[in-house]
């Protein structure tokens, strides 16, 4: 007999689905509808006071983009990629992902890779990892994952078991396991790792002919990592290193540059391409979508301030210019929501205005009042719309494309559920040397964990991506190999 209890929402009623949001069919958009997905998140965004609850230790820096290709402009109609030569001055912020604000910065981890555009027609945040993949691909399962990387409640200890039960019972995160536990999992510097948007997105041009999009940002300097036995001595010797070097160099002149290129799908593709292209858990082919180059990032300026600068900036991948949209990808469609909410809650409703965050082109609009308001509110000037006083009023030529939605209102997974494939791709990709590594690497991670059921669920999604990926792991932890599936 089961002993299990219902989970429930905070009032106390059964929750039917926790795995899936509702969306309009099954590739949304997500419902705002779903009160447990809204409800969920919003609690998440309020967990901590008052550091962020994710990416809380930082480094930023400013800087500079250089559109180089004249043909970005047929795909998008976003004024700072209008023309070869355009420079549009930037903000980057550089972040591991679980650790507290004092936590050491050479730590296996993701890094945050978010960058603001200060265009002429308002702030675009690009807010991305050093990965091109995500642990998950639903929004609503966001405050469990980050809920394994934090402490146990009570032992306020890291808790291995609780990492690897989560990732063992949603294999979707097997792809960005396998590039964590790699030798990238721990970059030497900010400066020698790449920045991906991660998820899809949509390009606009002047036509309104559309487009799908992935980032990508190729450091200059190239890839360079460190050893876990080199990571852990840095870490207890210099746990600020990443960002000591990330100061220094732009210091010393030493300015670090990313490539940045796009990978564009015709919106068509999106309906016959053998992986969904709004799951984040996935990558397109570059043989299937080459890179396309569009230009150059240059950081050559450090903060004067770190926390007015680095602590106060604000970033949201809700943050758009006319020409830049959203996909359907249900991740990103829960994030557009809680980033801005997150902002709102830690650094307060008015966050937009403070000088790292505030527009370099005037704006204008009818919010009024809230905390730590420290312009003039607006004046006394019209304070609603429509109004017949010549108050700014919407711009029709920006609305955002159509593209059709069907189906039924429910949660509903997505439809393709092969988590298998590219990550055995990404391990048959690697030398014998890196194969190696990554195999030490897991090992040494999942052997603190304290249920053998979990380890064996964990090894089968190994195995099932390759025989040899999956034996080799069972063998370092002295389990059975699993049969072949």
């Amino acid at each position: 007999m089961s002993n299990n209890k219902n989970l429930t929402t905070s009032w106390g009623a059964p929750v039917g689905d926790n795995q899936n949001s509702m969306t309009a069919g099954s590739r949304g958009p997500t419902l705002i509808q779903d009160v447990h997905l809204l409800e969920k998140l919003a609690h998440f965004n309020r967990e901590r006071v008052p550091e962020r609850v994710v990416h809380a230790k930082g480094a930023g820096a400013h800087g500079h983009f250089e559109v180089t290709n004249p043909e970005i402009a047929t795909y998008t109609k976003a004024n700072f990629l209008s023309e070869v030569g355009k420079r549009t001055p930037l903000f980057v912020r550089f972040s591991t992902v679980a650790g507290e604000l004092g936590s050491a910065d050479t730590v296996r981890d993701p890094r945050g890779f978010a960058v603001k555009f200060y265009t002429e027609e308002g702030n675009y945040d690009l807010v991305g990892n050093n990965t091109p993949v995500f642990f998950i691909r639903d929004a609503i399962k966001f405050p469990d994952f980050i809920h394994t990387q934090k402490r146990d409640p009570k032992t306020h200890l890291k808790n291995p078991t609780a990492v690897w039960d989560f990732w063992s019972l949603s294999p979707e995160s097997l792809h960005q396991v396998t590039i964590l536990m790699s030798d990238r999992g721990i970059p030497a510097t900010l400066r020698h790792m790449h920045g991906f948007g991660s998820h899809t997105f949509k390009w606009v041009n002047a036509e309104g002919e559309a487009v799908w999009v992935k980032y990508h940002f190729k450091t200059e300097q190239g890839i360079k990592n460190l050893s876990p036995e080199a990571a852990a001595q840095i870490a207890g010797e210099n746990p600020d290193y990443h960002t000591e070097d990330l100061f220094n160099s732009i210091e010393n002149g030493d300015f670090p540059a990313w490539k940045l290129y796009v990978q564009i799908m015709p919106l068509e593709d999106a309906n016959t391409y053998r992986f969904d292209p709004f799951d984040v858990t996935k990558v397109w082919s570059q043989k299937d979508y080459p890179l396309i180059e569009v230009g150059r990032m240059v950081l050559d300026r450090n903060p004067e301030n770190y926390f007015a600068e680095v602590e106060q900036a604000t970033f949201s991948p809700g943050t758009f210019v006319p020409g830049i949209e959203a996909s359907p990808d249900k991740m990103l469609q829960g994030r557009l929501f809680a980033y801005h909410d997150a902002h709102r809650y830690r650094v307060g409703t008015n966050h937009q205005m403070l000088p790292i965050n505030r527009a370099r082109n005037e704006v204008n609009n009818y919010q009024r009042d809230g905390q730590m308001r420290f312009d003039n509110n607006g004046g006394g000037s019209v304070y609603y719309e429509p109004n017949s006083f010549g108050g700014p009023t919407e711009a029709p030529l920006h609305k955002q494309t159509a593209y059709p939605v069907e189906g039924f209102a429910e949660s509903v997974a997505y439809d393709h559920n092969d988590h298998y494939t590219q990550a055995g791709d990404l391990y048959r990709l690697m030398s014998a040397e890196e194969r190696e590594r990554l195999v030490a690497n897991i090992v040494a991670a999942m052997k603190p964990v304290t249920r053998e059921d979990i380890k064996l669920r964990q090894v089968q999604h190994f195995f099932k991506a390759d025989p040899e990926y999956g034996t080799r792991v069972a063998e370092g932890l002295g389990l059975p190999v699993p049969q072949e599936v």
